[in-house]
């Protein structure tokens, strides 16, 4: 039967239909096989190869190795919060043994930061040249050494002297272990995992905090030697010199270098046994191998320098200076310099702050103990122990400080659950405005449970600001400035808490208002100059 004209066009169109359908269908396979694909994983690999230390990472999973890493990591940082504040533990009892007067029990807690401050720089830039591993080793070596070796010291100069020496050590350890923990850190969780590390410091502070008032009252651990009367006091200060020796023994045996600074530094085949190691942890149950293809390294002129070749003795040091310095110079040029100044202000103005307050703790819930008001008034001049009242131990004043130490721990978990969701810029400013007005109503308390209640408010504000600028410093600089960074603004802070605690030493006893005031303004200053950082809310390190 012959179709009609109508019906035949209408088939036609329809078979046109169909096999245009067919055509966009073949030519939908085609682009998404032979073009979409292809482009999305050049992209890819073109961004892994640009930021390659965090798709290893990601690659390496994150399990059990981040969280042993974690424990190594955190204990050596708590280590330096017991070396630093065990000196404030110290004061209330040591005052009387070594004839302190206010003014010297600032230049006693004064002199760790001094050390701290020479150390920062110095290990700073070794550690972005030398590598993480090594550094931490050494400095903590030397923090634990000098301290324990301070407790034997029969005088106030020479006790001085070796604190200022176990700072040169905590200086190093300090900038150091952060941006080693840092690196081995996945994008989204780098915020978290590094307000974890910096809760260890609340750890520290309650370590010291528990031990001092579990030793330092009894006196019967007094012993006689010919030359030296081995105080409770004394035995405090070895064991608090246990974390840090500690802690170098394990990064010594245990812990593997930083595998993005092997990368930056050409050593591709040690920085892959790391990535191997991190996923053999992470990956227990899996028998895959370490995905590790595309591990290329860029030359070692990208990361470390090579060593001046002059032949010249001179030009070798005038050279080995020059790089010393270099890495300051880069912090204050370019795009890094508005930053490098903000960051410098902020350091200086919480560890003048905290530092100047904290360490004097102590010795301010004595006076509250005694006279009802931290700002009770009293002669400069300490007499012998006889004319004193450091004996019997007051275990009140312990009892508040650990206390104080413990109210660290709210602040702790606040910014561990919140970091990566609202910023270390925010945190940083809130926290350091609370923290000023905290210490202003210091200054109006009349009694001892006032005094007590208002510096755990500022104890567990204050850690708020510390845990962001952790986190703050960490991210906003690349990898072969990291450390040095962190070096100088350590440094930077340790010529403010120095401030902090001779201020502190020299008008205690005469007019308290003054330094607890200018604290106040400076935390208001600080928390202002915050709002100028850029936000770096889960960015990737560079």
């Amino acid at each position: 039967m012959t179709r009609r004209p109508a019906e035949r066009n209408f088939h036609m169109r329809r078979l046109l239909r169909k096999q245009v359908k067919s055509y966009l269908f073949y030519l939908y396979v085609y682009s998404v096989c032979y073009i979409i694909i292809p482009a999305f994983s050049f992209i890819c690999v073109s961004r892994c190869s640009g930021q390659r230390s965090s798709c290893f990472c990601l690659s390496a999973g994150f399990g059990l190795f981040h969280w042993l890493l974690l424990a190594v990591c955190g204990w050596a940082n708590a280590s330096d919060a017991v070396e630093i504040l065990c000196v404030s533990f110290l004061l209330p009892t040591a005052r009387c043994d070594l004839l302190l007067t206010s003014a010297d029990m600032g230049l006693l807690t004064a002199s760790i930061f001094l050390g701290m401050m020479v150390g920062g720089y110095v290990w700073g830039y070794l550690a972005d040249r030398r590598g993480r591993r090594s550094i931490l080793v050494i400095s903590l070596a030397v923090n634990g050494i000098f301290g324990a070796v301070a407790s034997l010291a029969p005088s106030f100069w020479l006790f001085l002297l070796l604190r200022f020496f176990s700072g040169v050590g905590v200086g190093g350890s300090i900038p150091v272990i952060f941006s080693y923990f840092s690196e081995f850190q996945p994008r989204l969780r780098r915020g978290a995992m590094i307000s974890a590390l910096a809760t260890f410091w609340m750890a520290g502070n309650i370590l010291a905090a528990g031990v001092a008032w579990l030793v330092i009252p009894r006196t019967y651990l007094i012993a006689h030697w010919g030359w030296l009367d081995f105080q409770s006091w004394r035995l405090f200060v070895v064991l608090c010199s246990v974390p840090s020796l500690s802690s170098a023994l394990v990064f010594r045996l245990l812990m593997p270098e930083s595998p993005k600074f092997l990368m930056e530094a050409g050593r591709e085949t040690e920085a892959l046994l790391v990535f191997q190691k991190m996923f053999k942890l992470n990956n227990r149950c899996t028998t895959k191998p370490f995905p590790a293809v595309g591990l290329m390294i860029r030359s070692k002129d990208d990361g470390v320098k090579n060593r001046p070749t002059s032949s010249s003795r001179c030009q070798r040091l005038s050279q080995q200076l020059k790089q010393a310095l270099d890495p300051m110079n880069q912090l204050f040029v370019g795009p890094l310099a508005s930053r490098s100044v903000v960051l410098l202000f902020l350091f200086f103005c919480i560890s003048f702050g905290y530092y100047g307050l904290w360490m004097w703790f102590p010795e301010l819930f004595k006076r509250a103990e005694d006279g009802g008001s931290p700002c009770a008034k009293r002669g400069s001049r300490v007499q012998s122990s006889e004319n004193e009242s450091c004996y019997p131990v007051q275990t009140a004043v312990y009892m508040e400080g650990f206390v104080t130490a413990a109210s660290n721990l709210p602040g702790n978990i606040f910014t561990i659950l919140l970091m990566d969701r609202i910023g270390g810029k925010i945190l940083l400013s809130v926290s350091l405005l609370v923290s000023s007005l905290s210490v202003f109503v210091i200054y109006m308390v009349e009694t001892k449970t006032q005094s007590l209640i208002v510096s755990c408010v500022f104890s567990g504000v204050s850690v708020i600001s510390w845990n962001a600028l952790d986190v703050l410093g960490t991210e906003l600089y690349p990898t072969q400035l990291r450390s040095s960074a962190l070096g100088v603004f350590t440094g930077v802070g340790r010529v403010a808490a120095i401030m902090g605690n001779v201020v502190f030493g020299q008008l205690v006893d005469s007019n308290c208002a003054v330094p607890l005031l200018m604290v106040s303004a400076l935390l208001l200053a600080g928390g202002l100059a915050a709002l100028r950082l850029p936000q770096t809310k889960q960015t990737e390190l560079t």
